[in-house]
This record gives C-alpha cells, sequence and structure tokens, in this order.
C-alpha cells in the first residue's frame, strides 16, 4: 500500500518531468530575427536528456489554379536537422546554407513545439563596444528626421540588455528582433542602424543587427575568460573574480534590501501588468507610499544596493486658464529608462540615464485641478532614480514654470539584488561572460566595434589587448576569421599650440596595428569629432565608412574603403617624403591654397615642430621645417584634437593620423 510520503514523491517526480519537457531556445532566437545567408545555420538550446529535437524552416508559397485563377498556399520544407539533447540537456543542430530571402518559418518540435515567424535569410552583424556605439539614433545629427525616416521593415533590430555576470551565462535576460520602424530605431544604436542602412541599400538584402554596447566600457572587460587567463595583466583580477562567494554575499544584501522595504523584496513589477501601467492611475491610494526627493538619485537618499524598478508621483494643481494650452514637462534626468504618464496616459519614454526629459503634455490630457505625473523608473544597474539640477525640473506654460522638484511619492515595485555589487569595469571578462556568450555561436557575418577612449590611458597595452579580444571572438564563434570591423577614435579636447605627446593618439596607433590581423577594416572618425564632446553627434558618416569596409573586406566588392594610409619615408636634403597607400584617385588637400597641415617634424634631440607640406605626385608628401635641418622623424595627426588635419584622397576619406618613429610614449 502506497503511503502518503510515497505518492507525495510520485507527485513531485511527475511535476518535474513536466517542467523540464519543454524544448527551449536562447532568447537570441526569435520572431523576425534574420539568419544568416551562406553559411550552416547554428541552431541550439536545451530539453530533455536523450530528448529528439526537430528543427525545420519552412517557407508558406502561393500556388496558381489555372483554372480557377484562385491561389492556393503551400508549405514547402528549404531544411531541416534533428539532433538529441546530451545528458545535460543541451543540443545543436546546424542548417544548411540557405540563399537570401524570405518570410521563412523556423519550427523546432521535440516533446513541445515552439514556432518563429518572419524569419528572413540576410546578412547579420554584432554591434559593439563602449558609448559611442550605445549613442541612440534620436540624438545623432538631424536626429529627429532621421528617427521619422527609419522605416525599413528588412532592417532587424535585436538589442542585448546590460549585464555583469562572474560566470559564463548561457542566456540572456531578455529581448527579442523587432523590424526596424521610427518606434524601434529611435533608441537603437545609431553607429549600427547607420551601417545596417547603407548595407541595405547597396546589398538589397535583408539586414540583421545585434546591438550589444556599454557606455565607458574597457576591452577586457569584453573579452572571455579563457583568454584573460594567459594575460599578465589581468589573470589575477580574473581569479579573485571567481573565487568570490557570490551566494552568500547576495542572500547579505538582500536580507537588508527586505528590511529596508519593509520585509518584501518584489521581484515582479506589480505596477505594469500586461502592458498596463496601473500605477500611472491618477485616482490610486498611494498614501502608504514613501517619500523622495527628486532630483536625487534612491541610492543617496537610504535605497543601497538595489536596482530594479521604481514609480515616482507627483501632484500638479491648474487653473482653468492653464489647461487651455499645451505644456512642457522637464524632469531632468533619469538613470536610467523612463516612462512617464499624465493623468495615466504616456507622453513619452526614454532610454538614456544622461540625457535630459523634455514631454509635451497634450491640453486635452490636462484638467482644472490636481492632474497626476507618474514616471516608471528602470534602473539597470549603479545609480537610480530622477536627478540632475533642480533648476531643470519644472512644467512650462508659456513663460511660466511651475517648479516640481522636492518630495514626490515613491515605491519600488521591482528590486534587483545584484550578487556583487559590480561596475562593468570592475574586473575582466563581466560583460563577455554577461553580454556575448549568450549570443554564441548564433551565425554572423561580422562584427562592427567602436571603442577604445576607456583604454586611451593603457593604449600601449592595447596593442596587444585588442586584437587579443578579437581572436577570442573569432574562437568561440568558431566561424573562423570572421569579419572585424572598427572605429578610430575620432578627434576630442583642446587642441594643442605646440606638437605634443598625447594618449589618444597612441591609441589611434594601436587601433592601426590590430590591422595586422586579417580581415579586419577601420573606419576613421578624426575629422569629425567635437572638441568639447566625447560623442560626436554625426554618426552618418562613421556607420557609412563602416560599411565601406564591410563592402571591401567582407563582400570583396573592388572599392576605396579607407584614407590615405601611412606606406613608408625617405629623408634626403633635410626634407621628409611621405609615400602613401589607399591614395584612390590620388591625394587631395581641402585647403585653397594647397597647404597640407596636421604635420609635425624631428631632428634627434626628439623636439618636434609644425611642418610645411605639399602634395607633389598623387601617392606622396614632402614635409620640411625650417627649425629641423636633419630630420629623423615625421607625425601627421599626433594629438588628441589635430582640429587642422585636412589630408584626403579624392574619395574624400581623411588621412589615417601616423607617426614614423618608436620613440617611447606615455601610455602604460
Amino acid at each position: 500500500m502506497y503511503t502518503k510520503r510515497f505518492l507525495l514523491a510520485i507527485l513531485l517526480l511527475a511535476l518535474t518531468i513536466g517542467v523540464n519537457a519543454n524544448v527551449k531556445l536562447p532568447r537570441i532566437f526569435s520572431s523576425n530575427m534574420v539568419l544568416q545567408q551562406g553559411i550552416d545555420i547554428p541552431v541550439w538550446g536545451w530539453a530533455d536528456s536523450g530528448e529528439e529535437i526537430s528543427v525545420m524552416l519552412t517557407k508558406t508559397v502561393v500556388r496558381m489554379n489555372e483554372n480557377t485563377n484562385e491561389g492556393e498556399k503551400l508549405t514547402i520544407m528549404t531544411a531541416s536537422a534533428k539532433a538529441i539533447a546530451d545528458e545535460s540537456g543541451k543540443w545543436i543542430v546546424k542548417l544548411p546554407a540557405q540563399e537570401y530571402g524570405g518570410p521563412f518559418t523556423l519550427r523546432i518540435k521535440g516533446k513541445n513545439t515552439i514556432t518563429f515567424d518572419n524569419v528572413m535569410i540576410g546578412e547579420v552583424w554584432v554591434c559593439s563596444g563602449q558609448s559611442n556605439m550605445e549613442w541612440p539614433l534620436i540624438n545623432a545629427k538631424n536626429g529627429e528626421n532621421e528617427v521619422a525616416a527609419a522605416n525599413y521593415p528588412n532592417i532587424r533590430l535585436f538589442t542585448v540588455s546590460k549585464r555583469v555576470s562572474q560566470f559564463p551565462q548561457e542566456d540572456l535576460t531578455d529581448g527579442e528582433w523587432v523590424e526596424c520602424t521610427p518606434e524601434t530605431a529611435r533608441l537603437f544604436s545609431a553607429v549600427g542602424y547607420f551601417f545596417g542602412r547603407s548595407l541595405l541599400e547597396e546589398l538589397d538584402v535583408p539586414i540583421g543587427l545585434i546591438h550589444t554596447s556599454w557606455g565607458g566600457t574597457v576591452a577586457e572587460t569584453w573579452t572571455s575568460p579563457e583568454t584573460i587567463k594567459n594575460d599578465p595583466d589581468f589573470r589575477e583580477p580574473m581569479v579573485e573574480l571567481q573565487q568570490m562567494d557570490v551566494e552568500a554575499y547576495k542572500k547579505e544584501k538582500e536580507a537588508k534590501v527586505r528590511k529596508l522595504l519593509g520585509g518584501e523584496l518584489p521581484t515582479e513589477d506589480k505596477g505594469m501588468q500586461n502592458g498596463k501601467a496601473l500605477w500611472s492611475d491618477p485616482d490610486m491610494n498611494d498614501s502608504d507610499w514613501s517619500k523622495i526627493k527628486a532630483p536625487g538619485l534612491w541610492e543617496e537618499q537610504g535605497y543601497l544596493d538595489i536596482d530594479g524598478i521604481a514609480w515616482y508621483r507627483k501632484e500638479l494643481d491648474l487653473i482653468e486658464e492653464q489647461t487651455q494650452t499645451n505644456l512642457n514637462l522637464h524632469l531632468g534626468k533619469i538613470d536610467d529608462a523612463d516612462i512617464t504618464f499624465i493623468n495615466g496616459i504616456e507622453i513619452g519614454k526614454t532610454n538614456a540615464y544622461d540625457e535630459e526629459r523634455v514631454y509635451t503634455i497634450d491640453k486635452k490630457y490636462l484638467k482644472p485641478g490636481k492632474n497626476m505625473i507618474v514616471v516608471r523608473v528602470n534602473d539597470t544597474g549603479g545609480g537610480g532614480g530622477i536627478w540632475g539640477d533642480p533648476k531643470d525640473q519644472y512644467v512650462a506654460i508659456g513663460q511660466e514654470k511651475i517648479d516640481i522638484s522636492g518630495d514626490w511619492k515613491f515605491k519600488i515595485s521591482k528590486a534587483v539584488v545584484q550578487a556583487i555589487d559590480l561596475g562593468p569595469n570592475s574586473y575582466p571578462t563581466l560583460l563577455f561572460n554577461g553580454m556575448i556568450n549568450p549570443i554564441v555561436p548564433y551565425g554572423i557575418k561580422g562584427a562592427i566595434w567602436y571603442q577604445g577612449e576607456s583604454n586611451a590611458d593603457r593604449a600601449k597595452q592595447y596593442q596587444r589587448i585588442f586584437p587579443n579580444m578579437i581572436k577570442d571572438w573569432r574562437t568561440h564563434w568558431n566561424q573562423g576569421d570572421f569579419p572585424f570591423l572598427f572605429v578610430q577614435l575620432a578627434n576630442y579636447m583642446k587642441p594643442t599650440q605646440k606638437p605634443a605627446e598625447s594618449a589618444w593618439a597612441e591609441l589611434r596607433e594601436a587601433q592601426t596595428l590590430t590591422l595586422d590581423l586579417s580581415n579586419t577594416g577601420m573606419a576613421s572618425a578624426i575629422d569629425i569629432g567635437e572638441a568639447n564632446d566625447i560623442h560626436p553627434r554625426n554618426k552618418q558618416d562613421v556607420g557609412e565608412r563602416l560599411a565601406l569596409n564591410a563592402f571591401k573586406v567582407a563582400y570583396n566588392k573592388d572599392i576605396v574603403y579607407t584614407g590615405p594610409t601611412y606606406e613608408s619615408v625617405e629623408f634626403k636634403d633635410g626634407k621628409a617624403y611621405i609615400t602613401f597607400t589607399n591614395t584612390g584617385d590620388g591625394l587631395a588637400v581641402k585647403d585653397k591654397y594647397g597647404y597640407v597641415k596636421a604635420f609635425a617634424i624631428a631632428g634627434a634631440d626628439k623636439v618636434f615642430h609644425w611642418a610645411k607640406a605639399e602634395i607633389i605626385n598623387p601617392t606622396t608628401v614632402v614635409v620640411q621645417s625650417y627649425a629641423v635641418k636633419d630630420p629623423v622623424a615625421v607625425r601627421f595627426g599626433w594629438a588628441d584634437n589635430p582640429d587642422d588635419l585636412n589630408l584626403y584622397n579624392l574619395e574624400e576619406l581623411p588621412a589615417n593620423p601616423f607617426r614614423t618613429d618608436d620613440w617611447p610614449g606615455i601610455t602604460k
């Protein structure tokens, strides 16, 4: 006779089997995705150990009946493959290479069936780096018009959420593929978007863009543990990271947060249910909510160690006259993302921690008396909340300003307690673990990369870690030496009056040296930077120059894809004769008098002087200075901001900064 305990065990076993039986795929797979053309397509996931998995790629076509002139829909199998889940439940198949086209349906069948629709076969590129890659389209030059025109259903976008991780993760926390529309492109990487648009216009095939970047990050955090463990500068920090007792630390922090929040640790946002913003209701009872000062990060007001989602509510009292015109709501800055409501109506949203929020409130949403401003804030890491200067937080009614800084009602609806309070640069490998490993080995054509600002003070080291990172990614993807294209740092900071050493110039040199790796390309931004802003708004030229590199490196087009590049120097009769490659139809100077600028020359004393330079034939520039009788070294564009650089090829691509000497620099 079965005992109750035995029956309970049988029931629990059955429930466990039921939970584990479902086939699951990584989040990088979804409807609207692009699968890479011309390669065996990896599809992988998890299931029960020993479970057989069938993967099918199908296409629906319409066959016309000649007699009735009516269409009949037929489903055609274009590719299929099977796999058996291993002991750990993992499985992977590779579908045979496909030609461009779509839409297709991808169906994965085990004990359950998963179906992804509107799937295209095209060109897939990973877009990664730091803030200049993260920079959203809306904030690019002419951003509003660019967003309005971003209607390209054959460009598909995927954004990887920011995440640090102690160890390599197998899956992302969220994310899905979407078609490129003004709404979906608005906050997408501007560089990635302009690159993809150029590819679409030239190739006329579906384009998939996977955006995975984080502002202010260093290259070593994007590199895997397998590579970092062999680096003399980062081996010890990586070992320290991996030996941390994360779970014990997390439990201790969770206990503190529970106490802070009255015993509760909310894991789901109760304010937003099934897409409805319940806590934006102006009439809801918020009498039990706390008060918080805004602007001011919530960590600064006692809510330590909490990331996640919080809601802010503020009453706005208006008289009849004030409701007869549209208002402008100035919230200041919000870390990281917000959705803002007035009287329960969404009026704007932004995903950028350092951008001023200014939203227009249509007068039709206003009423005399009490109006309710509600802000839902999503903090993904670090500081969280409404922040900035109190003078930037007000409602503008014509020339009148109503101050809304000060006390707001406040409630945390979802608390995320990180295991360790880590920033993305706290240790190496953190972003590879959390934001790259989960998308490997998704089939790609290549990667574009805009990063280096955060490594500039260690430019000499970058000569090693950057190419090692590229080789590391190629090893993990196991797709050979796929194209890896990167942006050389833009000109930035105050120009110098005399030739000087420069960490940024050394970083650019490290990037140039990385071109020794096969299938790499570099897009110069040396002429489109801004002295007072590390984020130049001209992302159009950056994306288009990356695309030129792609056409040459990835698609073998016979084009001029980069600017004049230093090849050799000959010193003769007190002059330096510089020979360039990549001159296209010839060297050109953007100066009506023909003066070539940004050159400096030095003798054996290693003291550089500005030099006179001129083009003497389509590939050669001669450089001299009356202050240097016997020159031994030449530098071009060697500065944080060589703002007068004006040497190009006739295809209007700028010459690449360089030096002919190998004298010790200023970086480690």
